[in-house]
């Protein structure tokens, strides 16, 4: 398939590491300099340009082009080039925007800008966020098959009643399965012996009460308590949607606004939510607020230096548990290694979801795991897929890579993966797959 990439950022530089493998690539970007590093790091086609200039994408032989992404930082811009290339020919267009706005109007209407997918960032991060507080113990969070499925990824503490348990110990649920651990940066495929020891993320794909369920186990005090204080700091479009959402569901929350104007129309939009207008740095008035009495803090400011600060700030007076959101791949990291229990990175929630569109339409839906060595992968089966008819131990055995089949639907039921079951068409499977050997997976389907 051929794919043209219009921006070489985190997002777009992402995307096109995900596609190079298996796929013609071709990463337009107005930045000399970063086109020339992404053709080198990657060994793809760089064109540097305009990507709204029917001259650049004529360059890019746009007439030939099967999937085109436009995943600049400038909204209007990813727009344009959309619509330019649908002008020029017919590729399926996705666009990434920050602002909701543009996604409503999008998602109202079948014709809209000329974009058959758009992506929201600061949508999807809220979305992120909120799936985290409602599963506490949880470091991420992904629904699959409408909500029948759930994958979620917990962190094994030394005080854990589950730590020094073998999987077959823990595993006391008729619709869970432990699909991976990640034991110092490097992957297991667990069995029934592996022992979960302080530091593992374990990964778990099932129905969404037994994923909770397990939940209580791993931390009996706080996983089936619904969060009651929530702090948000930071009134941008990433805090509001995530107090608007949480407000739907019925929490309370508590944001943090230092913008007098900004605080003013938050309080209009969030009836549910108390909106405070206040510097977020200043450390009496957050003591003062009881911030470290919150059973979740929400760092959502405008800039990751800000999130930062924010992070250690509240982390210092003592709140139990802190999510920031991290715009900056790299910095994901030094956030963790500050006290952050959970970060959301929008550029990567937003990279996974456009990545799904590669594999020729197959996949519906990718989780978003904390390490980038595996993916969590929805597939539906068609008669004329070569895994229908397959029983799992022999598929597991003569894939060639790591692959654990996580949960199976059919016909909206949720049926417990064995080594003898046999996959049908119509299944809805949720794989857990080494993340080289995504695309081999979804040619098979």
């Amino acid at each position: 398939m051929r794919v043209v990439i219009i921006g070489a950022g985190e997002v777009g530089t992402a995307v096109a590491e995900n596609l190079a493998p298996n796929h013609n690539v071709v990463v337009i970007d107005t930045d000399d300099d970063r086109s020339e590093q992404v053709k080198y790091d990657l060994d793809v086609l760089t064109i540097t340009g305009d990507g709204t200039s029917m001259g650049t994408l004529d360059d890019a032989d746009i007439g030939e082009t099967d999937l085109f992404l436009a995943c600049t930082d400038d909204d209007r811009a990813n727009i344009v080039a959309c619509g330019t290339a649908k002008a020029m020919s017919d590729p399926f267009t996705i666009a990434r925007t920050k602002k909701v706005e543009y996604f409503r109007t999008w998602e109202d209407s079948d014709a809209a800008f000329d974009v058959d997918f758009m992506v929201c960032t600061d949508l999807q991060a809220a979305e992120d966020v909120v799936r985290v507080i409602e599963l506490p113990t949880a470091i991420s969070v992904d629904p699959f098959v409408g909500g029948l499925v759930t994958m979620a990824e917990f962190k094994i503490d030394a005080e854990s009643p589950v730590a020094g348990q073998t999987i077959a110990d823990a595993d006391r649920f008729e619709s869970l399965t432990f699909v991976g651990l990640f034991r110092n940066s490097e992957m297991k495929l667990p069995d029934g012996g592996s022992i979960l020891q302080p530091g593992d993320q374990a990964v778990v794909v099932g129905s969404p009460r037994s994923v909770r369920t397990f939940a209580s186990d791993i931390a009996p005090e706080t996983a089936l308590t619904k969060p009651e204080d929530i702090v948000i700091l930071g009134g941008g479009e990433v805090g509001y949607h995530t107090a608007r959402l949480l407000e739907e569901q019925g929490y309370e929350t508590r944001l943090i606004e230092e913008d007098e104007s900004r605080a003013r129309e938050l309080a209009e939009k969030l009836p549910g939510s108390v909106v405070i207008n206040q510097d977020t740095t200043d450390v009496d008035f957050l003591a003062r607020e009881n911030v470290a009495e919150a059973d979740v803090v929400v760092t959502a400011l405008k800039t990751d230096e800000a999130n930062l600060f924010g992070t250690v700030l509240t982390r210092r007076l003592g709140a139990d548990r802190v999510i920031s959101v991290v715009e900056r791949v790299d910095y994901v990291m030094l956030f963790t290694e500050i006290g952050a229990d959970v970060t959301v990175n929008p550029r990567k929630v937003t990279a996974k979801e456009i990545s799904r569109f590669s594999y020729d339409s197959i996949a519906e839906n990718i989780g978003v795991l904390d390490s980038d060595d595996a993916e969590v992968i929805e597939l539906q089966l068609t008669p004329g897929s070569d895994l229908t008819g397959a029983q799992i131990r022999e598929l597991r055995e003569g894939f060639g890579a790591p692959l654990v089949i996580g949960a199976i639907t059919r016909d909206r039921n949720l049926v417990t993966p064995r080594g003898d079951t046999i996959l049908q068409a119509g299944d809805n499977v949720v794989a857990f797959v080494e993340t080289d050997s995504v695309g081999r997976l979804t040619a098979l389907a």
